[in-house]
């Protein structure tokens, strides 16, 4: 048996760490200000499919395990779908998107989300997705870690290190690039969405996202930036504007939260596993945290047990 330190506890070193726990390893994680930040503003969606109109195949792949992973181990996992939508102006954008997918059926909007009426006249329902609450599956993740002994503190490593610091291990890890995403959480009682929400637009496409009780996460932007100050005006009037499209309700809803966090990304926008001056890192999810984790975890578990059983050999 080995010990493991984990550096980080954002959705890629609680995945990690889930795993080496369920070998029977040996588990710390080292926590740190910031170092959750990017996953704790995530939207949370499980969406490969939808993803493929702008992400590498290797995405799409990968990201189809994510769901069946996040069921069997956090409660609240939602399998409701994912509508795309776009005004009618825009049926272009809705055609594109179509062209670079699949797993979709052509529907009306209102007979899969009754609240959008009769603004949307066409639409792409994913039926095989489903989404989760980021916030809620973290704190639940950690909590299990706790009450299986796993220590969580802010000290030096005592074991082997796996780097999961996303962004922040950009010192050590100069690939990596910082992509912005900004997103608000708005409170209404009078819209009802069951499923995640995509509204296309040739300028700012979003997603809405139904966190239960009338609570939505709105988002996200994406900004090549390192600048990590909190959300800019332009970007809070246009996802609020996209969320009036969609239903003018919003235009009374409470805004609970304006937030900004920057991803980490490599030059293609894959996740990457590798090992160099003795430490292993999991890095690079881009805007696919919740999506890919859990895959990428896993073949960091099996280049572990091979390290292990070559190790045996020898």
């Amino acid at each position: 048996m080995s010990r493991w330190s984990i550096l980080g506890s954002g959705v890629s070193g609680l995945c990690v760490a889930t795993l080496l726990v369920e070998h029977g390893e040996q588990v710390e994680i080292i926590e740190h200000p910031g170092y959750a930040s990017a996953s704790w503003l995530a939207g949370g969606m499980l969406a490969p499919y939808c993803e493929a109109e702008s992400a590498p195949s290797e995405v799409v792949r990968l990201g189809q395990y994510a769901l069946a992973w996040w069921r069997q181990r956090v409660p609240g996992v939602e399998q409701h779908g994912t509508l795309v939508v776009a005004p009618p102006r825009d049926q272009r954008e809705l055609n594109v998107f179509a062209s670079k997918t699949s797993h979709f059926q052509w529907v009306t909007p209102r007979d899969i989300e009754e609240d959008l009426g009769t603004r949307f006249e066409t639409g792409l329902f994913f039926a095989q997705e489903g989404h989760l609450n980021p916030r809620h599956a973290l704190t639940f993740l950690s909590q299990r870690l706790r009450e299986q002994g796993v220590p969580f503190h802010q000290s030096s490593p005592s074991g082997r290190v796996i780097d999961c610091r996303g962004i922040f291990a950009r010192p050590q890890v100069p690939q990596l690039r910082a992509v912005r995403g900004e997103m608000l959480r708005l409170h209404t009682p009078e819209v009802t969405f069951t499923r995640p929400v995509r509204l296309l637009h040739p300028r700012f496409p979003c997603y809405l996202v139904p966190r239960g009780d009338g609570e939505f996460m709105l988002g996200a932007t994406m900004v090549e930036t390192d600048d990590a100050r909190g959300i800019s005006t332009r970007a809070a009037m246009e996802l609020l504007s996209a969320a009036y499209t969609l239903h003018p309700a919003f235009a009374e809803a409470e805004i609970l939260e304006t937030a900004s966090g920057l991803r980490p990304a490599y030059p293609t926008n894959l996740p990457s596993v590798h090992y160099h001056h003795n430490r292993f890192y999991l890095n690079g999810m881009y805007r696919h945290g919740f999506l890919l984790a859990p895959s990428m975890a896993e073949q960091l578990i099996e280049q572990l047990a091979k390290e292990k059983s070559n190790a045996d050999i020898r």
